[in-house]
């Protein structure tokens, strides 16, 4: 019985973000995306809510008469590498500008208005 003597070290792993899928070549793959600017992305697993976001900020888009093509991505590792881990997702010109929620096609209006 060792009360105050050694301690049962637990050994410890690194885990990443993505539950330890990703390599090299994803987080620099994710890397690559995230920096390219003047874009818009839909940061989500392809869920309803996601394609929901996504429908209303290509809405926004037509609105403000906007020709900017909106990628999906669904790889986690590349969502991860913003520093989103409650999608949906909207990311312009590579800064997360909401996360967690659908927005409305007045919130993204003023969203795209704002940041652009």
């Amino acid at each position: 019985m060792a009360l105050f003597g050694k301690k049962n070290k637990k050994e410890e792993t690194s885990s990443c973000c993505c539950g330890g899928s990703c390599n090299a070549e994803t987080m620099a793959k994710a890397e690559k995306a995230k920096s390219e600017g003047a874009s818009v992305k839909i940061l989500g697993s392809g869920c309803a809510k996601c394609n929901q976001l996504e429908a209303v900020t290509k809405e926004a888009l037509q609105q403000l008469g906007m020709d900017t093509t909106i990628d999906h991505i669904t790889d986690f590792p590349q969502i991860a590498a913003y520093g989103v881990m409650t999608t949906p997702a909207l990311v312009v010109d590579g800064k997360v500008v909401s996360y967690g929620k659908v927005l409305k096609t007045e919130e993204v209006i003023k969203i795209l208005q704002k940041v652009r």
